[in-house]
């Protein structure tokens, strides 16, 4: 009877154990019977960018902090009607910052002395458009925007290029272990294993200079230009 108790609790210890066991247990991985070779590739391809993020703000300043902040919302709003006359949608217009502060006047020895307000009402929109952003912009800067910065160049659905890089790194890495194993007199035998690092990130936005006119009667210009997409992989192979 004792035997049989002590087996029953073993049996009830055991079964968790095992279940804990199987779930912390690694992934069955291929057996390498060969010589191992690592490799590392990278597949890359460029496109135009189709769509330009842009800062565009208003900065005023008034003696009273209501005074400062009405006049940023309605310079906003004929900036916001611009916008949407140029075809903007809704969806690509979005609020980034709205900020109130005190301008002090400081002297040498004396306290600091308030006189008035600043307030700013930013937006972040992005142009589908990137031929007519520059344009867009003028008439921004005609209706009271008076911040700009950007703009931030990038490629809307980015996967399409991104698989064209992945097929590019895989054909990369397999014809370079062919060349590994000739020159080794093998050949390979079969992929062991493979996994992707990297991926597409858009460039930081440029400096807010360079969204300024050239001249009086030149209009801004916002030029595309090219970007690349990367993707590495690292692959494992057997040879024999």
């Amino acid at each position: 009877m004792r035997t049989a108790l002590l087996a029953a609790a073993f049996a009830a210890v055991a079964l968790p154990m095992s279940a804990a066991q199987a779930q912390s247990a690694p992934a069955i991985t291929q057996s390498i019977t060969g010589t191992r070779l690592d490799i590392s590739a990278t597949g890359e391809v460029t496109r135009v960018p189709d769509l330009a993020t842009i800062s565009a703000g208003v900065v005023t300043r008034a003696p009273t902090a209501s005074g400062a902040i009405q006049q940023a919302a309605a310079r906003m709003a004929r900036v916001r009607q611009a916008l949407k006359q140029a075809g903007i949608a809704d969806r690509d217009i979005q609020t980034s910052n709205i900020s109130l502060n005190p301008d002090y006047v400081y002297a040498n020895n004396e306290p600091p002395k308030l006189n008035g307000y600043s307030a700013a009402n930013q937006l972040m929109v992005r142009f589908r458009d990137i031929a007519s952003s520059g344009k867009i912009l003028d008439a921004l800067v005609a209706e009271g925007a008076n911040q700009i910065s950007g703009p931030n160049l990038s490629i809307d659905k980015p996967e399409a290029a991104l698989d064209e890089a992945r097929a590019k790194a895989v054909a990369t890495g397999r014809a370079r272990a062919d060349l590994y194993a000739r020159a080794l007199g093998m050949r390979v035998v079969k992929v062991v294993s493979m996994s992707e690092s990297g991926g597409y990130a858009p460039p930081p936005p440029m400096p807010p200079m360079v969204m300024a006119a050239r001249g009086e009667r030149d209009q801004t210009a916002v030029d595309p230009g090219e970007q690349k997409l990367q993707v590495s992989v690292s692959m494992t192979f057997e040879l024999q």
